[in-house]
């Protein structure tokens, strides 16, 4: 039996989900919006596609949450999404009521799915998604340090002249201006970055990473990023529904891990089957662990906030 993945909004982000995971035959795909026309043209789209690419996936699409049931992993997308002149932070109020509907349709007929939560503000709508759903942390987690690491390596790369395949490189933290990249942990080809690049010219990168969606938003001017997070979002996926046991860098409910608790922030972890396998921790110096507290309490901030407006319940 072939695994199912369902993609929550058929905007930008949603439907280019969907088409990365048909094109690599992750499972049947759903694709749902409150506007169902949209999204069964999209699926039907990208079904008649399928003879082309040569890739077998049934791809189906409406308004109907019966549509996903029994599904694997769910990307959760829907939600508006950033202006120029927008913060994340200023979507947090609409959007939290989007995802929370969403998720409680969701689980009405994926009681067993893993959660991936693409909505932005994102560690907000995590926890949105946590509570509305009932799932343990396993089963909740945050696309936002694949897609913030991925930016980090594609501006590592370009500025070595180097294949993206060779650098590794993550980034911890909120999604935000507060998020923290990790140039100590970078390698390119296995050499440490400090080898080959001065820590001015390391510092810009990290600043243009912390900066890379609101490069993006002031290019498209309509619009914010979608190839690369959606990109972002199937990679956990496949993690999940192949069993990799990948350890890539995710929003997780962290339960004192790195000293925080009860809150989601980004940090490595290893998903597999089940979700969230396991939290590797790291030994971070002072300075790391500073900006990982400050960026948690950001976080926090976010979420207090949300929850004066009611938007967590």
């Amino acid at each position: 039996m072939r695994s199912k993945i369902s993609v929550i909004g058929s905007g930008f982000v949603g439907s280019t989900c969907a088409h990365w995971a048909a094109s690599k035959e992750l499972g049947d795909v759903v694709l749902i919006d409150i506007q169902g026309e949209s999204a069964q043209g999209k699926a039907l789209d990208l079904f008649e596609a399928s003879p082309v690419e040569g890739f077998d996936s049934r791809i189906m699409g409406g308004a109907d949450y019966a549509l996903t049931k029994d599904s694997d992993v769910v990307i959760l997308t829907a939600g508006l999404p950033r202006k120029p002149g927008m913060s994340r932070d200023d979507l947090l109020a609409t959007n939290a009521g989007i995802v929370r509907t969403c998720v409680k349709e969701v689980v009405k007929y994926s009681p067993n799915a893993v959660l991936i939560v693409v909505s932005n503000p994102l560690d907000a709508m995590c926890h949105v998604a946590y509570e509305a759903s009932g799932f343990p942390r396993e089963r909740v987690l945050g696309m936002a340090g694949v897609l913030d690491s991925a930016r980090f390596r594609s501006f590592i790369a370009l500025e070595l002249g180097v294949s993206v395949e060779d650098v590794q490189a993550f980034v911890f933290g909120g999604h935000g201006d507060t998020m923290v990249p990790m140039p100590r942990y970078v390698t390119v080809g296995g050499i440490p970055l400090a080898q080959l690049m001065t820590a001015e010219r390391i510092a810009q990168l990290v600043d243009r990473t912390r900066k890379g969606g609101a490069e993006i938003v002031n290019l498209l001017k309509t619009g914010s990023a979608y190839y690369a997070p959606s990109a972002s979002a199937v990679q956990m996926a496949e993690a999940i529904v192949r069993d990799k046991k990948r350890i890539l860098p995710c929003a997780v409910y962290l339960q004192g891990e790195y000293g925080v608790s009860n809150l989601f922030c980004g940090v490595l972890a290893k998903l597999g089957a089940k979700g969230i396998e396991s939290v590797p921790l790291l030994q971070l110096n002072e300075e790391e662990q500073a900006q990982f507290r400050a960026s948690a309490n950001a976080v926090q901030e976010l979420v207090d906030a949300m929850e004066k407006l009611g938007g967590a319940r």
